[in-house]
């Protein structure tokens, strides 16, 4: 990675950017984060995920270092110098460094500011003709998983057992009822219908969740948000994963077992990626 690194009001080469051991993101996960999906040097959606950032700033009770305009223009600055056309921009907010380790927040607070930019692919043509696969799980989190915190060590080790299994993705359940992904979005298609989870402290507020919802509404779309249960879920006619760096991705098989008569891509997914495509597009050419 040849892009500067942001860090605390300075920019650097990423191997100049250091952050102190004492620092409470490292220490304990305090922290916030974002990604930005970043075509042909724009940022997708950017007021959205800097709403985002603010909410889960102010659902950790830290207040934000940078005012919207600036990230903006910190997001704008990295987009424009980085080597890649398209890219993927990840911001993280911590409570900053400590004297001494303590669990109580410090009562002068420094926080940590970073931004940084890697190369965003997307999925490969494979992956969205023939579709993946996903195994499931408990969701063993944490009951503020709307905050978009650091603190990942559940999801990780959750995304761990798709990896081990060969799978793309872990989707998760919780009392007989969908939640999300381990880093996604679930959708389920049932009889032509499009389901989707509500949003609550139960799941990230997705923005690529909210843009498949806005296309279903605007394309005339059957759509109901509403508790999901485990057993519609396995069942579904259609079951889709959605992030900003995925966009989204058709789920053909879930524990061994496929999707749907066929286990192939549906139909309700072929309209719906088309339609991604065509928004992101319009978007990018302003």
């Amino acid at each position: 990675m040849t892009a500067r690194v942001f860090l605390n009001g300075q920019w650097l080469p990423p191997a100049e950017a250091r952050v102190s051991v004492m620092d409470r993101g490292f220490l304990f996960g305090d922290g916030v984060y974002e990604v930005i999906p970043v075509y042909s040097r724009r940022p997708f959606r950017l007021e959205q995920h800097l709403q985002r950032l603010q909410k889960s700033l102010d659902g950790i009770q830290l207040a934000n270092p940078h005012g919207m305009a600036e990230w903006a223009g910190f997001v704008a600055q990295l987009a424009g110098e980085a080597e890649w056309e398209d890219q993927s921009i990840y911001i993280q907010v911590t409570r900053g460094p400590m004297a001494l380790r303590n669990h109580a927040f410090p009562k002068e607070v420094r926080p940590t500011s970073v931004i940084l930019a890697e190369p965003m692919t997307t999925p490969p043509a494979s992956q969205r003709e023939q579709g993946i696969a996903a195994v499931s799980a408990a969701d063993i989190r944490w009951l503020r998983c709307d905050l978009k915190a650091t603190s990942l060590l559940a999801n990780c080790l959750l995304r761990q057992m798709a990896v081990a299994a060969g799978c793309v993705e872990t989707v998760l359940f919780r009392d007989g009822f969908l939640t999300e992904g381990s880093a996604s979005s679930i959708f389920v298609v049932k009889d032509g219908v499009l389901l989707a989870p509500i949003q609550n402290h139960l799941m990230l507020p997705g923005i690529t969740y909210d843009v498949i919802l806005e296309l279903a509404a605007s394309h005339g779309l059957r759509h109901e948000v509403r508790d999901v249960t485990e057993a519609e879920t396995r069942s579904a006619d259609e079951l889709w994963m959605c992030s900003s760096t995925k966009e989204v991705l058709p789920i053909v098989s879930l524990d061994g077992r496929r999707v749907g008569a066929g286990g192939t891509p549906g139909p309700v997914f072929a309209a719906m990626y088309a339609w991604y495509q065509e928004f992101k597009s319009t978007v990018m050419r302003g």
